[in-house]
């Protein structure tokens, strides 16, 4: 069939699709695709399917979206063209708006517009639905062939295979189970075919004491890229043999391991039925402070931070415990080189480590506690500063004559005068005023005033 049609008045008709199945605008037909009449009867509408396959990552697959499809004011996909007079077509909600707005100029042209009439325009209306159908279609059958791949690989590692064979063992099992994990990381929706076809208690059953750290490894990867987890996986996942292995691999593993189990621990964390003692184990808090001191790896840092700052609020006597591995003095030094996004968990787990009078003594007696909080003020956040203050108050307060002077040495005066002309809350506020009359009283009014760098007419 020509791609033109011809009129009686000489004319010509664009058929869409053979210019579809031809290639003029790509996305060309393949064997099973349906033809344009099919894409008026899609379950979905245009707009929903576009939001599915932004969503997941295949906006227009392997070809870029046909430039004609695009509005020139949103840049993005036209649902429901139409066209001004100067012969540029736009969205209808973009071009509405232009117009409400009180132009009277077409966006692209910038020619004056004689007519603001929007025509609509069918035919591009009906290219748009019938390339994104087809690649709505595609989209569909790739992601059942990628559910089918995953029920098929869930099945060899039960043994429920068909025809039945023994279940996949050594490095049949393992390569099963890094494709499943690929899958899993590649296609969100893999996860909820993996627990459907059983992968849950599957990969729940893996985890045991006599499970290499190659197996528990794969296993824990794909627990924790979004496979749903109910109340009777976490408490199965919460059996000792099984924490126990993730505490191994948490201090053992690769980087990326590590960071798995963090997430797995802090999933079961959340689960209302978790008995905050399963978090008391020296093992379990070495591993994370490992963790944390990697700098080399700054997700490992932060989900290490995550990890302890959570533990701390739900297991109050684990805070002991983490001061008694050293993490105060270690987390002190690292607060100048962490990035900002962990400076503030850090600060939140040295304030709860604070509570504890262990935590206090720790602080007094690491060189670097002053000067690190110090610097921190007026630095990050307000959170930040409060929590930099805490510090320095329980600090200041248990050897005031020692660490007043010490404070102010390193600019602490300074610092205060900012944070009370600043505007922060009263609260805060209050809380230097209260630390910097701790320091006056502390030294002398020469040092003071030295210390502040103040001109003679503010002194």
């Amino acid at each position: 069939m020509p791609q033109y049609q011809e009129l009686a008045c000489g004319g010509q008709v664009l058929d869409i699709d053979t210019a579809l199945k031809d290639g003029i605008l790509g996305c060309g037909l393949e064997p099973g695709d349906g033809a344009l009449g099919d894409g008026g009867k899609q379950p979905v509408e245009l707009r929903k399917m576009m939001d599915e396959l932004d969503a997941a990552g295949d906006g227009g697959g392997d070809e870029a979206v046909p430039a004609v499809f695009i509005c020139p004011i949103s840049l993005e996909p036209m649902v429901d063209p139409v066209t001004l007079c100067t012969g540029q077509t736009y969205e209808r909600a973009n071009i509405s708006r232009w117009l409400a707005l009180g132009h009277r100029t077409c966006p692209t042209t910038m020619q004056e517009l004689w007519d603001d009439a929007l025509t609509p325009n069918a035919t591009l209306r009906q290219l748009i639905a019938a390339w994104f159908s087809r690649r709505y279609t595609r989209f569909k059958k790739r992601s059942a062939d990628f559910h089918g791949r995953a029920a098929d690989l869930v099945h060899g590692l039960r043994g429920t295979a068909v025809p039945r064979r023994q279940p996949l063992k050594g490095k049949a099992r393992i390569a099963a189970l890094q494709e499943l994990r690929s899958l899993a990381a590649t296609h969100q929706s893999v996860t909820k075919a993996i627990a459907e076809a059983g992968g849950v208690s599957l990969l729940t059953s893996l985890l045991g004491p006599f499970t290499s750290h190659s197996v528990g490894s794969e296993a824990v990867a794909i627990l924790v890229s979004g496979v749903p987890l109910d109340a009777d996986a976490k408490a199965a996942l919460m059996q000792p043999a099984k924490v126990s292995l993730v505490v191994d691999m948490l201090n053992e593993g690769a980087v990326d391991t590590k960071i798995n189990c963090v997430r797995l621990i802090r999933i079961l964390m959340e689960e209302k039925g978790f008995r905050p003692e399963t978090v008391a184990s020296l093992s379990l808090l070495v591993g994370a402070m490992r963790l944390v001191r990697d700098k080399r790896h700054q997700d490992g840092v932060a989900a290490g931070l995550e990890l302890l700052n959570s533990i701390c609020a739900v297991h109050r006597p684990a805070r002991s415990m983490i001061v008694s591995i050293g993490a105060v003095q270690q987390l002190v030094e690292l607060l100048p080189e962490l990035a900002t996004k962990c400076v503030e968990p850090a600060l939140d787990i040295l304030d709860a480590l604070a509570a504890v009078p262990e935590g206090k003594t720790a602080l007094k007696d690491c060189p670097r506690t002053i000067p690190n909080a110090v610097r921190l003020l007026m630095r990050v956040s307000e959170a930040c500063t409060r929590r930099a203050l805490s510090m320095l108050w329980v600090v200041c307060r248990m050897v005031p004559e020692e660490s007043a002077p010490a404070a102010l040495e390193v600019g602490l005066a300074a610092k205060l005068l900012l944070v009370i002309q600043s505007g922060c809350g009263p609260e805060l506020k209050q809380q230097a005023s209260e630390l910097l009359k701790l320091c006056t009283m502390n030294c002398t009014s020469t040092m003071f005033l030295a210390k502040c760098k103040l001109t003679k007419t503010i002194q």
